[in-house]
């Protein structure tokens, strides 16, 4: 049996790519068929490599296959995969005690999560937070402080919007299929408008902020009324849906909306936030200060944490024993994300994003010059994606892509593909990959999309 050394992953995993046998690999291939003997079939696999240990941006399968990570298990790993920090603080903490029920007897760590959000969420006023499991329960606590608030029930929400798979969320999340067919039926006084989706805008993207928002406010005041919406809830950054960046001008339009009429405005950081754009949130690009938002994913290097964090009042305005669960806050998973948070201002990861993004986006923009499969190259920071179409068209290609993913597969680069049409490529790397596996990861994509 091999040493806990030669097994130990984290900062110390040899940062470099490593293909020994096909991928799949054997070992992988018989675990896979343990899986599906024992896993319900509606769990889905983007790549049936089972991993043995991981660290930085390399993820290290059964077969000793080194892959390139630049998914970070959707925007979670940030800090890299078991970022020493996060295992030190997690580690302290299981030694202590590992649950208690916060809502029972209560510990630092939950409050000192708090204090962190507080901090690094935008706007400088008088914050509360609560924490919870998953991003769609985060979300679901967000719509019921903000309907206990407002003391109304419609949420609007926008096209191409991801925001979960519970019964709420799915209602919310924009995309049928896989998420929602055959789960109805779904919660109702929920109404969804235009987002500003510049390439895909028919009178082009320098309309597509205006009349977008103007399309949004026009549906509201006519088919729901602004007195009747207890919230406005969108991603800052669309993240299932296709990576999509509403043209610059269209959230503060609908933040300003929402203000105007008394509706709380919530921004859906799940997969943008912390330090993922090259900002501590996304929101931050325009200025926006969100009455709620909502965080999962990166929060806590890989354990279950969410949040919601906002206005003092709104976070208030609950009764007491309104909002809670059994798992919420958990003591290991907040010091996870104490850890998270430390290595993030250590390491200051938002200008890592930033210059991932100065190494990357010029190598796509080029590859879309060489590749008439590639529509669009968007997306900020660390968050970035290729939408692919046939070329000469906007008519997506959504083959194309899962062969391209497929072939990056074969060559050791773990990428994901997303988007309501199933045609985008996202681009999470960890924030602490180096350049060489970054550029190395690149070199790869072009191989791939060169074999269509």
């Amino acid at each position: 049996m091999s040493s806990l050394t030669e097994l130990s992953g984290g900062p110390a995993l040899r940062q470099e790519r490593r293909v020994v046998t096909e991928i799949p690999g054997p070992l992988s291939r018989e675990l896979l068929a343990r899986k599906q003997a024992a896993v319900a079939n509606g769990v889905g696999t983007v790549l049936p490599v089972f991993v043995r240990r991981a660290g930085g941006a390399i993820v290290e399968d059964v077969d000793g296959n080194a892959l390139i990570d630049f998914g970070s298990g959707i925007a979670v790993t940030s800090v890299g995969n078991s970022a020493e920090a996060v295992v030190r603080r997690a580690t302290e903490q299981l030694t202590r005690f590992t649950h208690t029920c916060a809502m029972v007897t209560p510990y630092e760590g939950y409050v000192e999560v708090c204090e962190e959000l507080a901090r690094v969420t935008p706007g400088d006023h008088p914050k509360k937070s609560a924490l919870f499991n998953s991003g769609a329960e985060a979300v679901e606590n967000a719509v019921k402080i903000a309907r206990y608030a407002a003391k109304r029930q419609a949420v609007v929400v926008f096209e191409h919007g991801y925001h979960g798979r519970t019964n709420l969320t799915m209602a919310l999340t924009a995309k049928n299929m896989p998420y929602k067919q055959g789960f109805g039926p779904f919660a109702p006084e929920i109404y969804r408008v235009p987002v500003a989706y510049p390439y895909r805008w028919l009178t082009g993207p320098e309309n597509c902020a205006e009349e977008a928002a103007a399309q949004a406010i026009d549906l509201i005041s006519k088919d729901i009324g602004p007195e009747n919406v207890a919230a406005i809830l969108i991603e800052p950054l669309q993240g299932e849906g296709g990576f999509i960046e509403p043209a610059k001008g269209f959230l503060p339009r609908m933040a300003g909306f929402a203000k105007e009429h008394g509706i709380v405005f919530i921004a859906d950081e799940i997969q943008s936030g912390f330090c993922r754009t090259g900002q501590w949130f996304a929101s931050e690009d325009e200025g926006l200060v969100p009455d709620l938002i909502t965080t999962a994913k990166g929060i806590a290097g890989g354990l279950p944490l969410a949040a919601v964090t906002g206005r003092a009042e709104l976070m208030d305005a609950a009764h007491t024993g309104g909002l809670g669960g059994t798992y919420g806050g958990n003591p290991v998973a907040c010091a996870a994300a104490l850890g998270a948070i430390e290595t993030m201002r250590e390491l200051d990861l938002p200008a890592r994003a930033r210059r991932i993004e100065e190494i990357m986006k010029p190598r796509l923009h080029a590859l879309a010059e060489r590749f008439g499969l590639i529509g669009e190259v968007r997306g900020r920071g660390a968050m970035l994606a290729i939408e692919l179409v046939r070329p000469g068209t906007k008519e997506p290609a959504p083959q194309a892509t899962a062969a391209v993913a497929a072939a990056c597969h074969r060559a050791g680069l773990l990428v994901l593909t997303t988007g309501t049409y199933g045609n985008v490529m996202r681009f999470l790397p960890p924030l602490v990959i180096g350049e060489d596996l970054l550029n190395e990861g690149l070199d790869i994509l072009e191989g791939a999309l060169a074999e269509q």
